[in-house]
């Protein structure tokens, strides 16, 4: 049986600075995401776009949903293998190409994944769980270029 999961959010531009969108540079970026029941997450467009640097933008949040749903399916991936996590962080990286045209696209995410594991005999299982953890991503499935992961993993000494 296919499950369906449906998600739901509200984005509102809240950067009309009195007179709309009547010029390019008229207009802030500002917008405010949010999800019932969570907190609002404040965002903008990228700087190159006349965007605030101090928030989130949608290629911000495209990489840390793929860096995210790796290292969530990673550590179910562990469980299943009998691999115990001390601990995980990604410093993730990724490519945006603009067209020349006004578009542009990501052509590639590398996820940069260091993980501790609790014995040094579960390092083997640790590495291969990344294979298992890029198949299981719902995020990385549904994008349309490459999404590789470069990780280390180490036991506790």
């Amino acid at each position: 049986m296919n499950r369906e999961h449906r998600y739901a959010l509200r984005s509102d531009w809240t950067g009309n600075r009195g007179t709309g969108t009547s010029g390019y540079r008229d207009y802030d970026r500002a917008v405010t995401v949010t999800i019932e029941g969570k907190a609002p997450l404040e965002a903008s467009a990228d700087r190159p776009f006349r965007g605030d640097r101090t928030k989130w933008n949608p290629e911000d949040l495209l990489l840390a949903a793929l860096s995210e749903c790796h290292l969530l399916s990673y550590l179910h991936a562990c469980v299943e293998a009998g691999v115990v996590v001390e601990s995980y962080h990604d410093d993730a990286t990724g490519l945006m190409t603009e067209d020349g045209r006004g578009g542009g696209s990501f052509t590639e995410v590398v996820l940069h994944p260091r993980v501790v594991v609790a014995e040094a005999s579960m390092i083997p299982a640790a590495e291969a769980a990344h294979a298992q953890a890029h198949d299981w991503c719902f995020i990385a499935n549904s994008v349309n270029f490459p999404v590789r992961h470069e990780a280390a993993v180490t036991a506790v000494e």
